[in-house]
């Protein structure tokens, strides 16, 4: 069975280069629909501004919504326990005071100050009604369930957040963060982008231990781009596992194909990372044989 299922990624492989050989340059479409709401307070509605809506945002929350320790306990709600705050600054200006007789109080001056915010999804017993809805892309969900099987089953499974403006794996927390299912922009692209984060996941330490991601790589950098072919070539090798690589394999290859450009290599180069690919598959699907017996 193993055999069989080496064969059948190998033919994955092939195809993803034949893919990327006939077609040239693809152009990769992110599989979801971003949300363009401005970080908020979610008392005063006031956006915030400058670098705290950067902050705010790189946070990724799929609600733009954050207030105080103050306000949640005001609207009668709480900070979950063990939930960290992001710092909000702003300057303070104080008029001269020309009565004053500190010289530099004299001229005017701003101090830099600066408070602690939380997300809503940080939160707990706030009423529903107090927080505003935000519209979703009407499309029907329709879990897959061999890709759910497999997904429940993953041994030694990290943490999956959903909920995020983005997917992404993060080793330091052992945590995979996903947008919610209905943003994506079908069922197979969903499990494709989560099958891709799950197999950065097996670089873990406390897994397989891939040089990847266990070692503090820079954005772009040469080992970053060969960890990404790999996640992706998991992630083409558990779409077939599930049946559903045909829906996804035109993005895969032009994803792969982007890294390669990166990495300037050609289309062989994936066999490499389809190997260690294989590793990543194997641990996730994580199949039982039985010792064959005379």
């Amino acid at each position: 069975m193993k055999n069989g299922r080496n064969k059948i990624n190998e033919m994955i492989t092939q195809k993803m280069i034949e893919r990327i050989s006939a077609t040239g340059t693809l152009p990769w479409r992110k599989p979801w629909v971003s949300r363009d709401a401005r970080p908020q307070n979610l008392v005063s509605r006031k956006p915030y501004r400058g670098v705290n809506a950067f902050l705010l945002h790189m946070m990724g929350y799929a609600q733009p919504y954050f207030l105080t320790i103050k306000q949640a306990n005001q609207l009668g709600g709480k900070i979950r326990k063990g939930e960290k705050s992001v710092p909000v600054i702003f300057w303070k200006f104080f008029e001269p005071d020309e009565a004053n007789e500190d010289p530099e109080k004299q001229k005017g001056y701003a101090m830099l100050r600066y408070y602690h915010v939380f997300n809503v999804a940080q939160c707990e017993g706030i009423p529903e009604r107090k927080i505003p809805k935000l519209i979703l892309p009407d499309r029907e969900i329709c879990p897959i369930e061999e890709a759910e099987r497999l997904i429940a089953d993953m041994p030694n499974k990290p943490a999956i957040e959903y909920n995020r403006t983005y997917a992404a794996y993060n080793p330091l927390g052992d945590e995979v963060r996903m947008p919610s299912p209905e943003l994506f922009l079908s069922d197979e692209a969903f499990y494709s982008t989560l099958f891709h984060e799950l197999t950065h996941s097996t670089g873990h330490q406390s897994r397989l231990a891939r040089k990847g991601i266990t070692e503090i790589n820079r954005f772009r950098s040469h080992e970053y781009s060969k960890e990404e072919l790999v996640a992706e070539m998991g992630a083409a090798f558990l779409c077939g596992h599930c049946g559903i690589l045909p829906e996804v394999q035109e993005n895969s290859a032009a994803y792969l194909n982007c890294w390669l450009e990166r990495l300037k290599a050609d289309s062989s180069m994936l066999i490499t990372a389809g190997q260690q690919a294989q590793k990543a598959y194997d641990y996730i699907v994580a199949e039982k044989f039985e010792p064959v017996t005379a």
